[in-house]
């Protein structure tokens, strides 16, 4: 890939709503341009026999099942509540 050019520094940081002086776009593309070399050295692997993955460790799901158990009922929930009406708790009200 080509090198990273000043005008496209200047495109994608007026997209972000970035402001650079001169010195700082050109270091910028400077940079980006190293960085975008340096990931197509990754081009260069033989990825022939490597399988596609998501995460570069094995990891598996470690959740519980979920299995229904009993609960509190209502009339214990609402027990210490402050303030209550129609078996729900009631709050004080943020909105206007």
């Amino acid at each position: 890939m080509a090198e990273i050019s000043k005008e496209q520094v200047k495109h994608v940081a007026n997209l972000a709503r970035l402001e650079f002086d001169d010195e700082a776009v050109e270091q910028m593309a400077n940079e980006l341009s190293a960085i975008i070399e340096y990931a197509e050295q990754l081009n260069e692997l033989d990825t022939e026999n490597v399988k596609p993955t998501t995460h570069v460790l094995d990891l598996k799901n470690v959740m519980r099942k979920d299995e229904p158990k009993k609960w509190i009922t209502q009339e214990e929930a609402l027990k210490n509540a402050p303030d209550q009406k129609d078996g729900q708790i009631l709050v004080p009200s943020i909105l206007e």
